[in-house]
């Protein structure tokens, strides 16, 4: 690989942006193709469906037989809330391929015995998601029901393009989330980026439920996100 199109690749793999990698087979030649930059690549319906699956591959194309090489950042999973629902909702991402991370201040709940194997952070949201860089690739899920912890978390996330922003509460316990959030200064169109109530409508009761509920529409709003993306630019008319 050329050194420009490395040192470009690893400045957007640093930043938690995605790229593909295009090898003209035949003769070797490569190039760099960053994911806000699809649109406008002469093969981008097939760099588009390559990216919206994370996977490398071959390609027959209008340019000759080329080498895909992709680079997705790897999805993370932050949850707010030590709860019975994250319990569940932590092993299913992190079967899903996600980096799991629980955010708790309360250490009765916040513990590596209720959470084997996946990362717990016992801080309050201010102190502990700085660090864990909180970017477009990431779905954030505020389950504890206490204002205290779950509002500033929020805030957070709505800073900071995360592709799924959900919260736990019945509709009257969001009303009163907005009103509060509303009051930190944020505009209705930012909230309204929180999925609330969480989750697809499958009735869910239980807990498992509730986190099998939450996971798909995580995993709904990432296709998506991946599908907008990778969507060809419409053709402006000429006049």
């Amino acid at each position: 690989m050329q050194l420009d199109i490395l040192t470009t690749l690893n400045a957007e793999r640093a930043a938690r942006r995605a790229a593909i990698v295009v090898t003209h087979v035949p003769s070797g030649q490569q190039r760099l193709v960053k994911a806000a930059e699809i649109n406008k690549d002469p093969l981008r319906a097939v760099l588009a469906e390559h990216l919206r699956s994370g996977k490398s591959g071959m390609e027959e194309t209008a340019e000759g037989e080329v080498f895909l090489t992709v680079y997705v950042p790897a999805p993370q999973l932050v949850i707010t809330g030590a709860v019975h629902i994250s319990q569940v909702l932590a092993p299913v991402g992190k079967l899903l391929g996600y980096d799991v991370t629980i955010v708790d201040p309360r250490t009765a709940f916040a513990s590596i015995e209720r959470f084997p194997d996946v990362k717990v952070i016992a801080e309050w949201p201010d102190k502990a998601l700085p660090s864990l860089n909180v970017d477009h690739y990431t779905a954030f899920v505020a389950l504890t029901h206490d204002p205290k912890i779950d509002d500033p978390a929020l805030i957070h996330a709505l800073a900071r393009d995360c592709f799924y922003i959900g919260a736990l509460g019945s509709r009257k316990t969001h009303a009163r989330r907005v009103e509060r959030l509303k009051q930190q200064g944020l505009s209705d169109a930012a909230i309204a980026r929180i999925h609330a109530p969480i989750g697809l409508d499958i009735n869910a009761a239980t807990p498992a439920e509730i986190a099998v509920a939450i996971m798909a529409q995580i995993t709904q709003r990432l296709r998506e996100e991946a599908e907008a993306e990778a969507a060809p630019a419409p053709i402006k008319a000429v006049s």
